[in-house]
């Protein structure tokens, strides 16, 4: 049976929380090192802070996809997750940058480690089901309206949550620490508002969303019940041994370029703050410093800004000269644009070495499921997609777990690291030419 045609309205409400999400996402990634240098950690170790990110997907996402696909409430499946991941979002974004007034539970630094591994947690919890939502809810015929959307709205949030620590202090919001304290009252401020955003982006989608019944939804996706049971009695290991070529040389493809990613998030604060700034801004509580974690999220919302642009040419590009091409392509310039950061000493050049950046995240963010999707067998679609969440996650620990060594092999230069992220991009690049795609199977 058919899925009934939605509205574009309909469509919008699915993910109209992922807008919010997104912009808390976003804050996360800009102001992360930021605030955990201004509560005492030190560049060479705050890549082990940032560990509590791609651990909770590698946890989190497969359990909560599991989970959501065998749950049904009055609220209906994924909503139940969404609404209360987007609670403990909104109260981890709320304590995080107040890190300083709880020691009288734990030190700030450990707090603020406790309250981002808490803040990344439910922000996993909530994404998840936001992707299942769209596939359940959505017809054949408007998937492409469905996931493009939803494309829009991540970097949408994206730009926002990036540019508002910046837009703050433009406002006249400090930009430094008041005396005695340790974080700048325009980053507090900007996940006060993310926050807030969040929670009430994510219950429109809940008030304005109405799943379908068990039965209507097995009718809609071509579900048969019973067998649906045996598949879920299937090994998880024996899932892996026979996953198809594509999903391993794609998890090459996704290894090098989600390190060069990670890295870039967790060391551009710094390395711009040394390289653009200087000595003015070697303490984290210096207005030098928190002008470069500014510009940080300056830097981050114009390559969502570039990557929102993109996205929309890449299904022509790809159509004219293959999606293989188009993907390598945009991760070459992804390399280039962070390797070239290494000869720009001024902030307002360095949007152009970004812009690279941004095409690649346009096409890491599409090209991989797109080229993998065909390949994979529609009765397991969701098992393997939750599987190939690791290709992301995994390299982001390894990042984590390497980047003090390779800052120290450096002397603590963290420029050198963003070099580091462009040479790793550019592999990516290399290893897409080693993909082998096939046509679907047809079960």
């Amino acid at each position: 049976m058919k899925k009934p045609e939605l509205s574009f309205w309909q469509i919008w409400n699915l993910s109209f929380g992922f807008l919010g999400v997104q912009i808390g996402y976003s804050l996360q990634n800009g102001n992360t090192s930021r605030i955990l240098e201004a509560l005492g950690a030190d560049v060479h170790s705050i890549g082990y802070f940032w560990l509590a990110a791609p651990l909770a997907g590698l946890i989190v996402q497969p359990i909560i996809g599991l989970s959501s696909d065998k749950t049904w409430t009055r609220l209906g499946r994924r909503i139940p997750f969404i609404f209360f991941g987007a609670i403990v979002s909104a109260l981890a974004m709320f304590f995080m940058p107040n890190a300083e007034y709880f020691t009288y539970l734990l030190p700030p630094l450990i707090f603020g480690a406790v309250m981002l591994l808490l803040m990344d947690t439910s922000f996993n919890v909530t994404m998840q089901p936001f992707r299942a939502l769209v596939g359940d809810m959505v017809n054949d015929e408007q998937k492409n309206l469905g996931y493009s959307l939803q494309s829009a709205l991540i970097n949408f949030g994206a730009v926002f949550g990036s540019l508002l620590p910046w837009i703050l202090a433009k406002a006249g919001v400090a930009n430094v620490p008041a005396a005695g304290e340790k974080v700048a009252a325009s980053v507090i401020w900007s996940f006060y508002i993310g926050g807030a955003i969040l929670l009430a982006t994510v219950l429109w989608t809940v008030f304005r969303t109405k799943e379908y019944a068990p039965k209507e939804h097995a009718q809609y996706n071509d579900i048969d019940l019973e067998a649906e049971t045996v598949t879920e009695k299937t090994s998880i290991f024996k899932l892996i041994a026979n996953a198809p070529k594509i999903f391993w040389q794609l998890g090459i493809v996704q290894f090098f370029s989600w390190f060069a990613l990670f890295l870039m998030w967790v060391y551009t604060t710094r390395a711009i703050a040394n390289q653009v700034w200087g000595a003015e801004a070697l303490d984290p509580k210096s207005i030098g410093f928190n002008e470069a974690g500014d510009w940080t999220g300056v830097l981050f919302a114009f390559y969502s800004a570039v990557a929102a642009l993109y996205s929309l040419l890449i299904p022509s590009i790809a159509k004219s000269i293959g999606r293989k091409k188009t993907y390598s392509f945009s991760l070459f310039m992804g390399g280039i644009g962070l390797a070239s950061m290494y000869f720009v000493h001024d902030k307002t050049i360095l949007l152009l070495s970004i812009s690279g950046v941004g095409l690649a995240w346009a096409a890491i963010l599409a090209m991989p499921y797109a080229m993998l999707s065909g390949s994979l067998p529609a009765d397991k679609m969701g098992v393997y997609m939750g599987l190939f969440n690791a290709t992301i996650t995994i390299p982001q620990i390894a990042a984590g777990l390497l980047g003090s060594t390779i800052i120290a092999l450096f002397g603590g230069f963290p420029m050198a690291i963003i070099v580091i992220a462009g040479v790793s991009m550019l592999i990516a690049g290399l290893a897409v030419f080693f993909v082998r795609e096939s046509i679907p199977t047809v079960k």
